[in-house]
């Protein structure tokens, strides 16, 4: 069984997927896109050796941050890990924030290898791209808005001569979905006082490194904390600023993965004990073990 633990950031779930690790015979697969580049480590709130204690991770600092890594990619390492853990007799536990590479690893969802070509104009506005895949896939469950899923459809339609697979929901492994959550003044006040910790922890050193190197890769631009940072290194906004900027970003964000969890997949949701997380541990432990012997 692969357990995957899902949930908004901040809310716990690198320490919640160690700790099962730990009881479990596990080992963690990473499923954030950001944290398969190198030298990306405060601003991705990346695990740190100290914090791993021993647990066997997977698909952390993989890829250069002037390297391309897609979907596709995820896709087919995840699928090696897993069936290469399993393989060992332990249990893979699957934790991050990128809910699609959760989606393409475990359903049958279609990729092939991705080039930078793209077949549409990306300049056109987002009712139009989705008039243009409905003529092609009238089917779509795609929304609109998802501008990024629109043109990958659109490009794949274009190339592949065939529109691309991802109406079925069919899951390819047996996999337990375990959701943290927290009520969202709780929330918002742990993802504020989480950029001052990253702040503490060397955030402005790094994104400046980042900055001086002038890569401005998807790797780069993607995540929240870096690209944010820049205009105070190039004098256009205070610290203050900026550090607003993520901060809003982020709740923003956590929003979204609430929402994409909630309705892609079979949660069992469980509010986090921060006084005592070890209340929660026990819970997730007891649910996991009572869907086992079922």
């Amino acid at each position: 069984m692969v357990i995957v633990i899902v949930g908004p950031t901040g809310v716990g779930k690198t320490k919640l997927s160690i700790e099962l690790a730990k009881q479990l015979n596990g080992e963690i697969i990473n499923a954030d896109s950001t944290q398969v580049y190198r030298g990306m480590d405060i601003g991705t709130a990346k695990v740190t050796s100290e914090e791993m204690d021993g647990v066997v991770h997977h698909l952390l600092d993989i890829r250069n941050i002037d390297e391309d890594y897609t979907v596709y990619d995820y896709q087919k390492d995840s699928r090696e890990c897993i069936d290469e853990i399993i393989s060992r007799g332990k249990t893979p536990i699957m934790v991050g924030g990128t809910g699609l590479y959760i989606k393409a690893s475990l359903y049958n969802y279609e990729f092939e290898d991705e080039d930078n070509k793209s077949y549409v104009d990306e300049n056109l506005s987002n009712d139009e791209l989705y008039e243009m895949l409905l003529k092609i896939d009238k089917d779509t469950t795609i929304h609109k808005n998802n501008r990024k899923r629109v043109i990958r459809a659109l490009n794949y339609y274009y190339k592949n001569g065939k529109v691309m697979d991802n109406h079925s929901d069919k899951i390819l492994y047996d996999a337990l979905f375990i959701g943290l959550t927290t009520d969202r003044d709780t929330l918002y006040n742990r993802i504020n006082d989480r950029v001052d910790v990253m702040v503490n922890n060397g955030l402005l050193e790094e994104a400046k490194r980042i900055y001086d190197s002038n890569i401005r890769s998807k790797a780069v631009m993607t995540p929240i904390c870096y690209k944010e940072l820049f205009p105070y290194f190039e004098g256009t906004k205070s610290l203050e600023e900026c550090l607003d900027d993520i901060r809003q970003s982020s709740r923003k964000y956590a929003k979204r993965q609430y929402t994409w969890n909630k309705h892609q997949f079979d949660v069992k949701w469980f509010d986090v004990d921060f006084d005592n997380f070890n209340n929660t541990l026990v819970k997730v432990l007891e649910y996991i073990r009572n869907v086992k012997s079922s």
